[in-house]
C-alpha cells in the first residue's frame, strides 16, 4: 500500500516501523498501571498518551475519577499520579498501518517487569482487546500479574457508548487508594 494524499486527508496508509517516544509515566506510589498497545499518529504528534481528539479516554477516566477532564498534558499527568495511575503501552516499537492495532506486526515489547519493581504496582489494565492479547503474549509472564481487559476507547471502539466505558474504567477507581 502506498500513501496517497489528496488536498485533505491520507486516503491509504503504508506499513510504518513505530518506536514508542515518550517515556512511561509513573512515580513510586503508583498502584495501578493502565497499558494501550503502541501510540496513535496524534499521540506521537502530541507527544502523549490518549491524543486523538475522538478518543475518550481521558473524559471517562475522569468521569471514573471525579475530576474535571484534563486539557493539557500536565493536567492529564498530575490527574494520574494523583490517583496513584501509571501509564504506558505494552509495545517499545512495531510496525503498524495508521492506528489500527489490528495491523500490528514485528513487535518489541517494553519491559513492564522493571517498571512494577519501581512502584506499588499490584493490578494492571488493559486498555483495549489487542493491549491485552499483546500484554499475555510478551509481557505476563514477566510481571506475574494477569492484566484486566478494558474496552478500547478509541474512536474505532464508537459502538460501546461512554456510561459502559464508563461502568468498566470504575474498576480502576476501586483498586486505587487515593479514589
Amino acid at each position: 500500500m502506498a500513501i496517497k494524499k489528496t488536498q485533505s486527508r491520507t486516503v491509504k496508509n503504508t506499513r510504518t516501523w513505530v518506536t514508542h517516544e515518550f517515556p512511561a509515566l509513573f512515580d513510586e506510589k503508583s498502584e495501578v498501571l493502565l497499558l494501550g498497545s503502541i501510540p496513535s499518529p496524534k499521540s506521537r504528534e502530541q507527544g502523549f498518551y490518549y491524543g486523538h481528539p475522538q478518543n475518550r479516554f481521558w473524559k471517562v477516566l475522569a468521569s471514573v475519577l471525579n475530576e474535571p477532564t484534563p486539557e493539557t498534558i500536565d493536567e492529564k499527568k498530575a490527574m494520574l499520579l494523583e490517583h496513584h495511575i501509571a501509564l504506558w503501552d505494552v509495545l517499545d516499537s512495531c510496525t503498524i498501518i495508521g492506528a489500527s492495532d489490528t495491523s500490528i506486526e514485528d513487535v518489541v515489547p517494553n519491559d513492564i517487569a522493571s517498571l512494577i519493581a519501581k512502584t506499588k504496582i499490584k493490578r494492571i489494565f488493559c486498555t483495549g482487546a489487542t493491549a491485552h492479547k499483546l500484554y499475555e503474549k510478551y509481557c505476563e509472564k514477566a510481571t506475574g500479574i494477569k492484566a484486566v481487559k478494558l474496552p478500547s476507547t478509541s474512536p474505532a471502539n464508537c459502538a460501546v457508548k461512554f456510561e459502559k466505558l464508563v461502568e468498566a474504567y470504575g474498576e480502576i477507581r476501586r483498586e486505587t487508594t487515593n479514589a
